[in-house]
């Protein structure tokens, strides 16, 4: 039977990175006159006071930078030959050089909410190496767009679980967005990203291999959102790098016809069990799902999915529950269809199980393993849960901003 869901076990609203900090000291002439300083002989001012240097401002500060102002390396005593200012995200900025190139001042815009490094490289008029390395970040965005991730960092899941963003504000520019997401995989595989609207119109962009990923494969997701302009006035404040790895193939099969589930992992098959699932007019959704929470036991009120009259239900400590979809599909014990598994089809669409099978199978199964109902109806749509594996590759690929 569909009900409400539970909370995901695996959730995390990720922040913005911390400034990486670098010490820089920014040189200021002083008008002459007075004492010569520490027995010199040189009065203040004097040309040759001071060492040949590179300064760089903004330098690094405790207070965020405007994004009104402009990066500005000069050389005192020397010239510049080159000046890199990258940023993760919104990437380099360009700029323009004085006569004798010892002034460089950036042309391009500064993003919110991005740390930037500068690194600067010249020579002093005696002929010696100059070089400077610094970084500054800029003021948080006004309207910050934040990505919401799964799977968290650091954990195992299935073979089936795709990577999966889904933003708290609209992207208009995917594209921009798209371009600053990357996933590696060892072993390397192909994958694409596809967009889609969540089940609360919330843009959700996810990526998948062709087929399910191998087994102790090492997956890397990074994001370099921190100052990305997602259009309509929003930027990124994202920089993170997630690992998680893929653990063994729990593979399950249900045939509402033969009202059994085939349980396999790693291509063995451990048990074959007797299930009931959804009647007519409730039938369990067609497709693969993807394991989404386990909880050992729920109350199940036919109210929280819109179940009135007759076909109300509310059941309480419904045992090993593993979650199927948000609309409230699930895998649970069911032991008022004792003596009917095998026979008779009852549910509003969950897939039923003696208590001992539901616990077993409960103990199998872990987040992103896949659960394949085949001879039923209406396909799972892709964004009801993980139900990305239901679109042909070439379609899928297709859901890129970038083709």
């Amino acid at each position: 039977m569909r009900q409400r869901p539970t909370p995901r076990l695996v959730r995390r609203i990720a922040q913005p990175v911390a400034l990486a900090s670098a010490a820089i000291v920014v040189l200021a002439g002083c008008s002459g006159g007075g004492k010569a300083d520490g027995g010199s002989g040189k009065a203040r001012g004097d040309k040759n006071s001071e060492p040949p240097s590179i300064v760089v401002e903004p330098g690094s500060a405790n207070a965020k930078v405007p994004v009104s102002r402009k990066v500005t390396v000069r050389a005192q005593g020397g010239s510049l030959s080159s000046v890199e200012v990258t940023s993760p995200g919104p990437g380099a900025l360009s700029g323009t050089w004085s006569k004798g190139k010892s002034v460089w001042t950036s042309t391009t815009p500064l993003a919110p909410g991005a740390t930037y490094t500068v690194k600067v490289n010249g020579k002093a008029s005696g002929g010696s190496n100059l070089n400077k390395t610094a970084s500054f970040t800029t003021e948080a965005p006004k309207n910050p767009v934040v990505g919401e991730y799964f799977p968290d960092k650091g954990t195992t899941v299935g073979v089936a679980m795709p990577v999966s963003i889904t933003f708290n504000k609209p992207i208009h520019d995917k594209a921009a967005i798209e371009r600053k997401l990357h996933v590696t995989a060892s072993p390397a595989v192909e994958g694409a990203w596809s967009w889609m609207k969540d089940r609360n119109g919330k843009d959700r962009i996810d990526y998948r291999p062709e087929k399910y990923w191998k087994p102790g494969t090492d997956v890397t997701l990074r994001m370099d959102l921190a100052g990305v302009n997602a259009g309509g006035g929003v930027y990124g404040t994202q920089q993170r790098v997630v690992n998680f790895t893929i653990g063994d193939a729990v593979t399950n099969t249900v045939d509402v016809n033969k009202k059994t589930m085939t349980v396999a992992k790693n291509g063995r098959l451990l048990r074959t069990l007797k299930v009931s699932s959804g009647k007519k007019g409730f039938e369990t959704w067609n497709g693969t799902m993807v394991v989404l929470s386990k909880v050992p036991t729920i109350r199940m009120n036919s109210r929280t999915v819109g179940i009135f009259g007759s076909e109300a239900y509310n059941l309480g400590s419904v045992k090993w529950d593993v979650q199927l979809t948000p609309s409230g599909t699930y895998v649970h014990a069911a032991p008022w269809n004792a003596g009917k598994f095998g026979v008779v089809n009852g549910s509003h669409g969950c897939i039923g199980m003696s208590t001992a099978d539901a616990k077993w199978f409960y103990e199998q199964v872990h987040l992103g393993d896949p659960v394949t109902v085949v001879h039923s109806v209406d396909t799972v749509a892709v964004n009801n849960g993980y139900g990305d594996w239901n679109v042909g590759w070439e379609a899928w690929k297709k859901g890129s901003a970038l083709d």
